[in-house]
């Protein structure tokens, strides 16, 4: 999945898997191989012989009508060169004509079924793009005084939602943040982001405190595990709130990744407590609400939040990916310069992608809303 909060363009009309480029060649090939073998070996060959698959090959590439059209053209082929040399009428000719025609029938079924399942293909397509996109919404570019920048990429790129989870509410209380990483993968982790957001979204307009929308969500969590049987449900997640023109974030961990602090060169890790994932407070020790630290965000600076797709990616030496000397050595604090660097350097670093990945960026603009 792309950067997430950059303009989109209006989505073009799914497409079924198409065949490598080369395939629609092939039957071109096969015809140029009998003609070259035709008019070199004339006496010796009945290049004819090498037509019979043609309307199959076409099936792979084309529709129904034209494996029809190569079928006859095939067959009207065959009878000029067997023609050509007295052979038209001979009984082992007379059965080639047979298996091109019969050849033809199984590529004309095989070409409508390919193009039947590509169209199934495409409208389940369509109905897990739209789900997706209700599940995971694009983050806006500006939230209030802060702009914004998100990067989510699904492990199995298509699956397009992964067990990694992020939202974004401007509400009467500020602007409030979530971003979290689901135990376990699969379609049950996807479940638990859905269920998450969900109670997220409804909450946070309504709940006056970061501390108390903690805890809803940790209920949340705790009844899904409950109703799923898994006692070893749970999710890490960092919640924030910005209220505007303040210059301060509030923030809550429970049991996630300590936030970022970047300015310029300079990469701070954010100290604060590190309380029990969502889904486990029933098991602290006290039953008080989650501490907030307060983060000073002014002007210039940039709040970095991220789930251990990013720190944990590994090269092929097992090295982790160096995220703070990474941004250190970036020379900028821009939201969006720095996720499109995370997203084009992780990869690099990496390769291919073995967790599901997800970062917000949070800087107050000078200029205001």
């Amino acid at each position: 999945m792309p950067v997430a909060n950059r303009p989109e363009p209006r989505p073009a009309a799914p497409t079924g898997p198409r065949a490598p480029r080369w395939v629609p060649w092939l039957p071109v090939l096969l015809l140029l191989i009998d003609l070259g073998a035709e008019a070199l070996f004339s006496d010796a060959v009945a290049a004819g012989f090498l037509l019979t698959p043609i309307p199959v090959v076409v099936a792979f590439s084309y529709g129904p009508g034209t494996a029809l059209l190569s079928t006859a053209g095939v067959i009207g082929l065959q009878v000029a060169l067997a023609a050509r040399v007295g052979h038209l009428d001979e009984q082992h000719h007379v059965w080639v004509y047979v298996a091109t025609l019969l050849s033809g029938v199984m590529g004309t079924a095989l070409s409508w079924q390919r193009i039947r399942q590509e169209r199934s293909l495409v409208r389940a397509r369509t109905v897990a793009e739209t789900l997706q996109r209700a599940v995971l919404r694009p983050v806006p570019e500006r939230a209030g005084d802060l702009r914004v920048a998100a990067l989510y990429r699904a492990a199995h790129a298509d699956a397009g939602v992964g067990g990694d989870l992020y939202a974004l509410c401007d509400t009467r209380f500020g602007v409030r943040v979530l971003l979290g990483d689901v135990r376990g993968k699969g379609l049950e982790a996807v479940r638990t982001v859905a269920e998450v957001l969900g109670a997220f979204r409804a909450a946070a307009h309504d709940t006056a405190g970061l501390a108390e929308l903690a805890e809803q969500l940790d209920r949340t969590v705790l009844r899904e595990a409950i109703d799923r049987g898994d006692e070893e449900l749970f999710v890490t997640a960092v919640l924030l709130q910005y209220a505007g023109g303040s210059g301060r974030v509030d923030v809550i961990n429970r049991g996630h990744l300590a936030p970022l602090l970047l300015s310029g060169t300079t990469v701070v890790t954010v100290p604060c407590p590190d309380d029990l994932p969502l889904g486990l407070g029933h098991l602290a020790a006290s039953a008080g609400p989650a501490a907030t630290t307060e983060v000073l965000l002014p002007p210039g600076h940039t709040l970095l939040v991220h789930t251990d797709g990013v720190s944990e990616a590994r090269d092929a030496s097992g090295a982790f990916y160096p995220l703070t000397g990474r941004l250190g050595s970036l020379g900028t604090s821009s939201p969006d310069l720095v996720v499109a660097f995370l997203d084009r350097d992780v990869v690099a670093y990496a390769g291919r992608l073995a967790d599901d990945l997800a970062v917000l960026a949070l800087s107050p603009s000078p200029s205001g809303p």
